[in-house]
């Protein structure tokens, strides 16, 4: 059943495969570690059976450097898919993946102004606010985008209120939001894009709320700040809110830095702006809807404070085990079999 399974999933990452990239990582491997593409095809595909690996993570996750043992420490595309189903069920998502939705749930914790396409047809007077932001810019914006992907960044004064409705509408937008202006010391280590924090949350038993990590995620001449657009991400220290690690790529023909390479600013010490508040902030949201127990919270920290921007309900495992350079696979698995213990327990019960 697993060989079939994964069998499935291996067909699923060929198709949405990136494939120059996975050129460029193959190519980049055959040569640093002298083998032959055989052996490596070999040894990628065995880490997709073996370890629930997807195709890029072999190389995000330097398999190629790693025994057994430390592979097996890594929680990759497969596991954490099958995690998520389990921890946020798919009839529960459309809170988090819908952006409109997840404004409008998670309304207490939103600083910055947006509207909806809907909202604006039915009201074209609300685009007033939007286009005299502070900022004197907007993001357009689907819903249901991820990773950055398709957004577009211009400036308020092109558009009336008729214009913007009617440009939405022509280019499939549903969303439009300000630029949000971030803090000054955040604007200081990389001025190019928003510069956000991640931090995870799960739910244990008790429905506590526990941070499975916090990273910054730098801007590097872009203005969104995935790593898969050629950022980078640094670990945070969760008590003090300092980065207390070097910034990585997910590109492995990089490496690591300590000085943003645009700016110069050093980035391991780099203290995040209202951190105590960030924290209580993101507790207080993991509570708000528990049907949801596993997220991956986006923050924008302003000069007003922290606001937040997405709950992802399939938070990247990249981003999460990369900054601090270990596989994190029995933090998962510790809750997991907390979850599926509970889960046999009310089944026990209900008989």
């Amino acid at each position: 059943m697993k060989f079939i399974t994964r069998s499935k999933y291996l067909f699923y990452y060929l198709w949405k495969l990136n494939r120059p990239l996975f050129k460029k990582f193959f190519n980049h491997v055959k040569r640093e570690k002298k083998i032959s593409s055989l052996a490596l095809w070999i040894d990628v595909l065995r880490s997709v059976y073996k370890n629930n690996l997807g195709l890029m993570d072999y190389f995000h996750f330097r398999f190629y450097e790693k025994d057994d043992n430390e592979r097996a420490c890594w929680a990759g595309t497969g596991y954490k898919y099958e995690y998520d189903l389990l921890m946020n069920p798919p009839a529960y998502r459309n809170v988090l993946a819908n952006k409109i939705e997840f404004y409008r749930t998670y309304r207490p914790f939103i600083i910055h102004r947006y509207c909806s396409l809907e909202n604006l047809l039915v009201q074209p007077d609300n685009a007033e606010s939007i286009l005299e932001n502070p900022s004197g810019k907007i993001i357009l914006k689907d819903s249901k985008g991820q990773c950055g992907w398709g957004i577009e960044l211009h400036n308020a004064k092109d558009f009336t209120t008729q214009s913007l409705s009617n440009y939405m509408k022509g280019k499939g937008f549903n969303l439009v939001e300000e630029f949000i202006e971030q803090h000054p010391n955040l604007m200081q280590l990389s001025g190019s894009g928003l510069n956000t924090i991640r931090i995870i949350t799960q739910l244990d038993s008790e429905n506590k709320v526990v941070i499975l990590g916090a990273r910054l995620r730098i801007t590097v001449n872009s203005h969104v700040d995935n790593m898969a657009s050629g950022n980078i991400a640094a670990p945070i220290n969760i008590e003090s809110g300092k980065v207390d690690g070097v910034a990585v790529y997910s590109d492995i023909t990089k490496l690591p830095v300590t000085k943003h390479p645009v700016s110069g600013v050093t980035i391991p010490g780099f203290e995040i702006p209202f951190w105590k508040e960030t924290l209580q902030m993101v507790e207080k949201a993991a509570l708000h809807n528990t049907q949801n127990r596993s997220i991956g919270w986006d923050i924008a920290i302003t000069q007003q404070g922290p606001g937040l921007l997405e709950g992802n309900h399939n938070w990247c495992k990249i981003l999460w085990q990369l900054p601090v350079n270990q596989g994190m696979k029995d933090v998962l698995d510790r809750h997991l079999s907390e979850f599926l213990a509970i889960k046999r327990k009310n089944r026990s019960n209900a008989h």
